[in-house]
Parts: structure tokens; C-alpha cells; sequence
């Protein structure tokens, strides 16, 4: 089975039961440009497209997460990470369905490079490979003989190298995972795909939660939740992309800010969710490579992650709490997110 068929695979990965629409009482903007969408920068404005708004494609859910694009079967397909599944939105149709339940509490998702899935998941506390026929391989469940604490998000490097973050919260209850003691420190992992297994490149994060590359791979970007402030550290990838180097903050949050996953697009800007319920802080956050704040996009829940999809990756697909929102907007996402 080639890959533009793996996601009809319904013995596979679990039947498609079509979910009621169940929209709540958020209504879009009725006017053109959207207000919600905000520049902070002169630089922003050419990404704002005029006559484009924000869309809520689903509702009803309990926490959404790690979204991706799978552009030969236009589709979105992200994790509902509490109730146990990864949720699927058709573009065509608009339909909403249920891709896989039980998901082990799948968190992040990506594609790599062969376009096969690769899934974060909580409950085995383990990444894991979605083959073309719907089997499932796994990527890494353990290091140094101990189990992993509960594999958070994921990025794939053009080198097909997997690089993922490892945080607790999957283990510290039974909400999101279940409640287990963490046996390794909270790391970033490479793994390599001509040996299979996994190294350490970053031991030094306090809870790593949202990673990205730049355009150019030069750079490793990791959000670090269990700092106070949070803030997005920036690293220097070297020797042949294999390991990083001279961590430096590029932004802090302040004391409010919640950053969780982000993506890059092909200009360098990272595109952030944000926010815990503070006013004016729910939604994306964009900086540029500088880290410089230079727009927003305002959302009525938090955003929790966020990536790049549609026809010309240029709709940006944003994971928000109990919704999924998407916007069109004037830049691609860099491929690998």
C-alpha cells in the first residue's frame, strides 16, 4: 500500500465515525481584514492577508494538540489528547471524524520525510511510526534500559533524523496518560535512522515542551516549560546536523506567557501558541528570527500547537484547547514541522 492510501486504511487505524458539528457560540469576524489578526511590526503586514479570516473548523473537544497536514489525503489530522484519539478534518468535505481511538494519548504529530506518521504518545510513553499499511513501528520507548517519561513533540530533519522533547506531564496523572515515577531527566533525543538508536543532544532543558527547526537547519529552537518565566532557547545545530551547541534565550515570555508548540515558515518567523486563559494572551504569537515580536493572532482559547497545511502551505492550522481554527495567510511553512 503506498502512502497516499495509508490513511484509508480503516482496519488499520480504527473505523471513521463521522462526530456531530457541535459549534459553540463563537461566531467568525463578519468584516475584512481580520481584527484578530494583529500586527505588532511593520514587517507582519505582508503575512496578514486582507480578505482572509479566522475559520473554527471543529469544536467539542477536551484538549487539542499536535497537529499536522497530510496534504496527499487533504486532511488534518491532530490529537484530542484526553479522550484518547487523533481527530481528522477533511478539506474537501469539512467533515470531522475520529482517525484513531484508542490513540495510547497521543500527543505531537509530524510527517517525515517518506510522508509515513510519527506520533508522540503519552500512555506507552513511546514514538512511534505509522507505516503505509497502517502497521505501527516503534521509534523509541526507552534510553539507558529506562522508560521514556512521555514523549511530548516531534520534528523530522531532511537527513531523516527524529528529534523529539520529553517532558513528564503525560506521567504526573491520569488525565493525560497515567501516573507513573519519571526515570530520566526531562531530555531532547535524536534519533538516527541508520542506527536506529537514540542520543541526548539537549539534557539541560527544565521540561521541553515545543520544537522547530529553522529553514536552513542551522538552528534548533525548544520551548522550556518549567522555567518561570517560560522562555524559547535557540541552539546551534553541528557536526553534519547531528548535535547542538551555545544555548542562548531568544525570547522570554514574561510572567504570563505560556508558549507551548510552534513552527517556523520559510521566511525564519516562528509562529507560537500562547496563552492560559489571560486576556489578550490566547492565541499564536509570531517573531522573527531575532525573536522579535511582530504579530498576533487572537483566539478565544488557548493555542496550544500549531502547523503550516492546505494546498500551498499557507494555512496556518491552530490546535486550541476544546477547538481547531485555521487562517490563510502570506508565507509557507518549512517542510519537516
Amino acid at each position: 500500500m503506498n502512502r497516499r492510501n495509508f490513511l484509508a486504511s480503516g482496519a488499520a487505524l480504527g473505523a471513521l465515525a463521522t462526530l456531530p458539528r457541535a459549534f459553540a457560540d463563537w461566531q467568525p469576524s463578519p468584516r475584512y481584514p481580520d481584527p484578530l489578526v494583529r500586527a505588532l511590526d511593520p514587517s507582519f503586514a505582508r503575512y496578514r492577508l486582507a480578505n482572509a479570516k479566522i475559520e473554527r473548523l471543529a469544536t467539542g473537544l477536551r484538549w487539542s494538540e499536535g497537529p499536522v497536514w497530510i496534504g496527499d489525503a487533504r486532511c488534518l489530522l491532530w490529537s484530542d489528547l484526553p479522550n484518547n484519539r487523533i481527530m481528522r478534518w477533511d478539506e474537501e468535505t469539512g467533515d470531522v471524524s475520529i482517525f484513531r481511538k484508542p490513540s495510547n494519548y497521543a500527543n505531537g504529530n509530524t510527517r517525515d520525510r517518506q510522508g509515513r506518521l510519527l506520533t508522540c504518545e503519552h500512555d506507552t510513553r513511546r514514538v512511534t511510526r505509522t507505516e503505509y499499511d497502517g502497521t505501527i513501528t516503534v521509534i523509541a520507548e526507552k534510553f539507558d534500559g529506562k522508560p521514556l517519561n512521555s514523549p511530548n513533540d516531534i520534528a523530522c530533519k531532511s537527513d531523516g533524523s527524529i528529534w523529539f522533547t520529553d517532558p513528564p506531564f503525560g506521567i504526573l496523572g491520569n488525565y493525560e496518560g497515567h501516573a507513573a515515577p519519571v526515570e530520566l531527566p526531562t531530555n531532547v533525543y535524536r534519533w538516527d535512522p541508520q542506527t536506529k538508536q537514540l542520543a541526548v543532544v539537549a539534557g539541560d532543558i527544565n521540561r521541553p515542551n515545543g520544537l522547530a527547526f529553522s529553514p536552513d537547519e542551522s538552528k534548533l529552537y525548544i520551548i522550556e516549560a518549567g522555567s518561570s518565566p517560560r522562555v524559547i532557547r535557540v541552539y546551534d545545530v553541528i557536526d553534519q546536523g547531528t548535535r547542538i551547541a551555545t544555548s542562548r534565550t531568544l525570547i522570554d515570555a514574561g510572567p504570563n506567557g505560556t508558549p507551548d508548540g510552534m513552527r517556523v515558515d520559510v521566511d525564519g518567523n516562528l509562529w507560537c501558541g500562547w496563552g492560559m486563559g489571560a486576556e489578550g494572551l490566547d492565541g499564536v504569537s509570531i517573531f522573527n528570527a531575532a525573536g522579535k515580536p511582530i504579530g498576533r493572532i487572537d483566539l478565544p482559547e488557548r493555542c496550544a500547537n500549531l502547523c503550516f497545511g492546505g494546498l500551498h502551505r499557507n494555512r496556518l492550522f491552530m490546535a486550541a484547547s476544546t477547538s481547531v481554527y485555521s487562517v490563510f495567510v502570506g508565507t509557507q511553512g518549512v517542510a519537516g514541522g
